[in-house]
C-alpha cells in the first residue's frame, strides 16, 4: 500500500502536524500538545502509532510529542544534539530509521531555524513519491525565522537557513512533497508564505522560493530586514519543551459566580471574553479583556499576558471555553483560573459596559467636526507599508507599556481587520480612555474613506 499522510491543522498557531501510514502502523511529525487529535486521527485510519519525530526544539507552542510517544508506546526521536530531561531516542543528520517494510526515514540536518533542526525525507518502498517534513527550515515560498534564539544568533542562523534551503533541494527530487510545520500564519516564518498554496514540491519551490532564486547576501539581508516582532510567551516555549511537557489536563475549569470574577479582576487577574468583537461591544463586564476566539486567540493572549497570570474564561457556552482550554494548553498556560458562561449580564452585578463600533468613514467624517486621537495598533512591518497622518502607531503588543503614551482624548483605535483593536480598545477601556473601536478593513477602505496615508 503507497503511503498516506494526513494533515493536522492548527490554524490558529499557524501550524501542522502529520501522520504518514502505510495502513497498519504510523509515524508522527511534530505533534501539537492537545494529543487527542492526533490519536483520534490514527483510529480513524486504523493504524498503529509507532514513531514520533520531532524536527526541532519548538519556540512557538508546547509540544505533544513526549506525551503521545508515552500514550501509544512509540519511539520518540529528538535530535541527539538537543540537550532535554526526557527519555528519548537521539537522532543524527544521516540516521535512517525503518518505520516498516513500506516507510523508511532518513534525517537531514538543516539548521537555520534553530541550530540543531533536523529534516525528514519519508521514502515510500511501493514506489510513492519521496517527502521531506521540512519544519522550520523550507517552507512555502519561505524559510523558517532565524531570531528566535536571539538577535546575536540571527545572521549566523540565516546564513544556515540558506545552506539548508540549498541542501535540501540539491539532495532531493523535484517530485519530493515539502511538508512544513510552520508557514500558515506562525510567527516562525521570516516572510509571509505564498498565500493559498496547499502544497509544494522541491520542484516548486526551487523555482519560487527566495532562498533558492536569490544571492546568499542578497536572502540574508532581506531576511534580516523584513523580521518583525515575535510573540513574547516564545521564550517559555523552548525551556518548556526541553523539560518534557506532559498531556494536558482539559477537564473543564471551576465555575465563577460574579462575586468571585469581581474578586479576581479586583485582584489583578485577567477576565477573558471569548466571544465575538461584535457580541462583546454591545454589553460586557468593565475591567475584562476581548480576544475573540474568532482570530488567532492563543498568540495574542500569550502575548500580551504577564506569564503566570491567572486567567478566568467567559464564553457564551461551555463549548468556547473547552476550545479556548484546548487554546492555552497548547501555550502553557495549563489551566484556566476559572470560567463562566451564559450572557455578560450573568457575570457582573454591575451595569455593562460598551464599545462604540465605526468604519474608517465614520473616522474620516469624524475628524472633519472634532479633534480625535487615532491610534493605530498594528506590527511595525505593516506600519510601514503606510499609515494614517497625524496617526499615533503603538503596535498592541507594547500597548500595556505605553499606555500613557495615549494621548488624552477620544481614541479611535484600528488594526488591519479589527480582531486586535477590539482586544486594543478593551485595554482602553479597562484603562478608563473613551474609545472608539475602528472594525474595518485599513488595506480596502482607510483610503478610499478619504483620509490621507503617509508612507513610513
Amino acid at each position: 500500500m503507497t503511503v498516506t499522510i494526513l494533515t493536522l491543522e492548527t490554524p490558529s498557531l499557524g501550524d501542522r502536524s502529520y501522520l504518514a501510514h502505510d495502513g497498519e502502523v504510523a509515524l508522527v511529525v511534530d505533534p501539537q500538545r492537545d494529543i487527542d487529535r492526533m490519536l483520534a486521527l490514527a483510529l480513524e485510519a486504523g493504524v498503529r502509532i509507532t514513531h514520533v519525530f520531532e524536527t526541532h526544539i519548538h519556540n512557538d507552542y508546547v509540544t505533544g510529542g513526549l506525551a503521545l510517544a508515552e500514550a501509544t508506546g512509540a519511539t520518540y526521536l529528538v535530535n541527539a544534539e538537543d540537550h532535554v530531561a526526557f527519555a528519548h531516542t537521539g537522532i543524527r543528520d544521516g540516521d535512517t530509521v525503518a518505520v516498516s517494510p513500506t516507510m523508511t526515514v532518513r534525517a537531514l540536518s538543516t539548521p537555520g531555524h534553530t541550530f540543531t533542526h533536523l529534516a525528514f525525507v519519508l521514502e515510500d518502498a511501493d514506489g510513492g513519491s519521496p517527502h521531506v517534513f521540512s519544519g522550520g527550515s523550507l517552507l512555502y515560498g519561505s524559510t523558517g525565522r532565524p531570531d528566535l534564539l536571539g538577535h546575536g544568533h540571527a545572521h549566523e542562523l540565516a546564513h544556515h537557513q540558506f545552506a539548508s534551503a540549498h541542501k535540501l533541494a540539491g539532495s532531493l527530487p523535484d517530485e519530493t512533497g515539502v511538508l512544513p510545520t510552520h508557514g500558515f500564519g506562525s510567527f516562525c516564518a521570516a516572510t509571509a508564505t505564498t498565500a493559498g498554496v496547499t502544497g509544494s514540491t522541491i520542484g516548486a519551490e526551487r523555482i519560487a522560493n527566495p532562498a533558492l532564486t536569490r544571492d546568499e547576501e542578497d536572502y540574508v539581508a532581506e531576511i534580516l530586514a523584513g523580521l518583525d516582532a515575535f510573540p513574547a510567551y516564545y521564550a517559555h516555549m523552548g525551556p518548556a519543551n526541553s523539560a518534557g511537557p506532559s498531556a494536558p489536563d482539559l477537564s473543564p475549569p471551576t465555575t465563577a459566580d460574579p462575586a468571585e470574577l469581581r474578586r479576581r479582576l479586583e485582584a489583578g487577574e485577567w477576565l477573558v471574553d471569548l466571544r465575538t468583537r461584535t457580541a462583546f461591544a454591545a454589553g460586557y463586564v468593565p475591567g475584562s479583556y476581548n480576544v475573540g476566539l474568532d482570530g488567532q486567540f492563543a498568540t495574542y493572549l500569550g502575548w500580551l499576558l504577564p506569564w503566570g497570570t491567572p486567567v478566568t474564561l467567559l464564553g457564551a457556552t461551555p463549548e468556547q471555553v473547552a476550545e479556548a482550554q484546548r487554546e492555552l494548553v497548547r501555550i502553557g498556560i495549563d489551566r484556566p483560573a476559572a470560567a463562566a458562561t451564559g450572557r455578560p449580564q450573568d457575570w457582573t452585578d454591575q451595569p455593562l459596559a460598551r464599545i462604540e463600533r465605526a468604519t474608517f468613514a465614520d473616522l474620516a467624517q469624524v475628524r472633519h467636526h472634532r479633534p480625535v486621537v487615532v491610534l493605530d495598533v498594528r506590527r511595525d512591518g505593516e506600519v510601514a507599508g503606510g499609515r494614517i497622518v497625524d496617526a499615533v502607531t503603538i503596535p498592541l503588543h507594547q500597548l500595556f507599556a505605553r499606555i500613557d503614551d495615549v494621548p488624552p482624548g477620544e481614541v479611535w483605535v484600528h488594526c488591519a481587520a479589527g480582531y486586535r483593536a477590539s482586544f486594543a480598545a478593551s485595554i482602553l477601556a479597562a484603562h478608563g480612555r473613551q474609545v472608539v473601536h475602528v472594525d474595518d478593513s485599513f488595506d480596502v477602505h482607510a483610503r478610499s474613506a478619504g483620509l490621507e496615508l503617509v508612507s513610513v
